[in-house]
């Protein structure tokens, strides 16, 4: 393998992508390790490498005794070619083996156009993609991520999938595998044990039953499987692991610079948004414990730029006390302080005072709807006036830029509302005319907006998609009402959209299509250079498959859901109820505010969450 790949290295566009060696990645003598674990992100090295998940998993892992963890990434089209021609397998980047040589192998799933990812890295491998096809404990193939709220679509190529946060449930997983190996289990046996451990699905212990009309008729728990499981959560992130010492990747990435997480979950109830609801309840890490991560991991990797993150940063109720620590330290060791995620209705003078004093960017709000009423619907708990009084302090604080995002296709979208976008537009800029201090450098707004769709286990859930077609009408309507020179404007494509909305709520008939999207060359399809719409299209025709049944068709209220069997601590009737809230123009105020009893408090030992 070794000489190989020194042969093809230089070939290829940034080779520093697979050769591993960096700074800090865990080697371990074989001789030692029992277990070894091919950690894989369907995506390439340079968006892997910025993931925390993927980073703190590692590190869980590689603590655990007799276990290596190895990481794998997505190639590049050039080095897949290089790699086909010379008959080279896709290899881990800590020992360059084959995945094909690993005990057991797990993917991170974030995004569901990285799915024809998984089953080419399967395939590169030389690894049976279908699950029924990979017999004895070899090769176990399981999956974890946001994703994996809704399995279905991956059902018959990942032998399991683990729900929620895997800190805790990672281990147990290892643990019960390194039993089954001592034992001699065959993989039916480690299966059937596997399910036992909370937060495990195993596709296959379930039967999915169809209507002559193709909804779903019954999902049938077979083994002994429990009808629904529910996502597993940590509650205690002041103790939990975190990684300290990060490898610090040998080529340039996304996000180059160290990770802070101040808490998981989030008060708000913005109904399109699954993070919102999948990741409740809110749990927060003290300042003291952040103060001391962040210095930790500065000095373990001479990182220069630090990033506060979180789902709504803002929200974070210790936030001045952490910047107040931060602040210094950053400034005495010339490290930048990036600070995003806020929101415009908790935007104040003392923050701003304090962002003044970091390296000064543009600011991103996200308003996404451009109408009152539609915020309502949406509930986005954020007025006009709140948007309007943040970004007039933000621009007598000094700044001259400001993003602004929405979406198109909402629930009860009228033309009036995507004009109200412009509208709202007009008036920032109004608020800069009016407010700012440093008029000489001009105004930069940059307006984007995306095609809205439906995810799973929100109170849109249920919601059709507008077509394509409709999108990009109101696309160019807004458009056509920019006039002032400082409006920069981009959209989303409409054919990533409408395909990412068929992933995020199909059902298993969706997988063949997967397969044979990648047979055509699919790949790497959050990549504008990769995507291809039309072959896309060829695969759902040649699998018989309507694209509309999982988007503009829309779901129906009293149907069978493919997610059905997963719990992620929001329940179903409240979801109901917020879908009729919306329909109704109803707020539902934050948790903060008052519990509006959602039941993720009931995932919480002590039913009580940190809001």
């Amino acid at each position: 393998m070794q000489v190989s790949l020194e042969r093809i290295l230089p070939i290829v566009q940034k080779p520093g992508r697979y050769t591993g060696g960096e700074y800090n990645q865990i080697k371990k003598d074989l001789n030692t390790v029992r277990t070894r674990i091919a950690f894989c992100f369907p995506d390439t090295y340079e968006i892997g490498m910025s993931n925390l998940g993927m980073r703190i998993l590692y590190g869980v892992m590689n603590e655990m005794d007799g276990v290596w963890c190895e990481r794998v990434f997505a190639p590049w089209a050039d080095m897949q070619s290089a790699m086909e021609a010379n008959h080279i397998p896709l290899w881990a980047l800590e020992s360059q083996d084959s995945v094909a040589d690993f005990d057991m192998i797990a993917f991170t799933i974030g995004y569901e156009m990285s799915y024809s990812n998984i089953l080419n890295m399967l395939r590169l491998s030389g690894v049976p993609l279908h699950s029924k096809d990979r017999q004895g404990l070899k090769n176990i193939v399981f999956a974890g991520g946001v994703c994996t709220f809704n399995p279905e679509p991956l059902a018959d190529y990942i032998d399991f999938f683990s729900l929620g946060e895997g800190e805790e449930s990672t281990v147990e997983i290892v643990s019960l595998y390194q039993k089954a190996q001592a034992k001699n289990w065959d993989k039916d046996r480690f299966l059937l044990e596997v399910s036992k451990i909370d937060g495990v699905y195993v596709p296959s212990f379930y039967r999915h039953e169809y209507n002559a009309d193709g909804t779903l008729e019954r999902i049938v728990p077979l083994n002994g499987a429990p009808a629904t499981v529910t996502k597993r959560i940590v509650e205690d992130l002041d103790h939990t692991y975190f990684p300290t010492k990060p490898i610090v990747a040998s080529t340039e990435i996304v996000h180059d610079r160290a990770n802070l997480e101040v808490f998981r979950g989030c008060i708000r109830g913005c109904r399109f948004c699954q993070a919102g609801f999948s990741c409740r309840p809110v749990r927060r890490k003290s300042p003291e414990v952040l103060e001391a991560q962040a210095e930790a991991t500065l000095a373990s990797t001479g990182f220069g730029d630090l990033t506060i993150s979180s789902l709504s940063t803002s929200d974070y109720r210790a936030l001045p006390e952490l910047m107040e620590g931060l602040i210094p330290y950053c400034t005495a060791h010339r490290v930048n302080l990036a600070v995003p995620s806020l929101r415009a209705d908790n935007f104040s003078r003392e923050l701003m005072e304090k962002l003044k004093t970091l390296r000064r960017s543009g600011l991103t709000f996200a308003p996404e709807a451009g109408s009152q009423r539609l915020r309502d619907v949406i509930n986005k708990n954020l007025t006009e006036e709140e948007i309007l009084s943040t970004c007039a302090l933000a621009f007598s604080g000094g700044w001259n830029g400001v993003k602004l995002y929405f979406m198109l296709g909402l629930p009860t979208e009228t033309d009036e509302d995507v004009l109200g976008i412009a509208d709202l537009v007009y008036k920032v800029i109004q608020a800069w005319k009016e407010n700012a201090v440093n008029k000489k450098r001009g105004l930069r707004v940059h307006v984007a907006t995306a095609y809205f769709v439906p995810k799973p286990h929100t109170p849109f859930q249920w919601e059709p998609q507008i077509t394509p077609e409709e999108y990009l009408r109101r696309c160019k309507l807004l458009k056509s009402h920019f006039y002032a020179k400082c409006i920069e404007y981009d959209y989303h494509s409409p054919d990533l959209s409408r395909l990412e909305a068929v992933f995020a709520r199909g059902d298993r008939r969706v997988g063949p299509v997967i397969e044979e999207a990648m047979n055509r060359g699919a790949k790497l399809d959050g990549w504008d250079e990769f995507f291809d719409y039309p072959t896309w299209l060829d695969a759902f025709r040649a699998c018989g498959v309507d694209i509309n049944y999982y988007t503009t068709r829309g779901f129906g209220e009293d149907e069978i859901l493919p997610w059905d069997p997963i719990d992620v601590g929001v329940r179903k009737d409240f979801l109901l109820r917020e879908r009729h809230r919306a329909y109704e123009s109803k707020v539902t105020p934050d948790c903060r505010q008052g519990c509006a009893g959602c039941g993720a408090n009931c995932l919480l030992k002590e039913v009580k969450c940190d809001a």
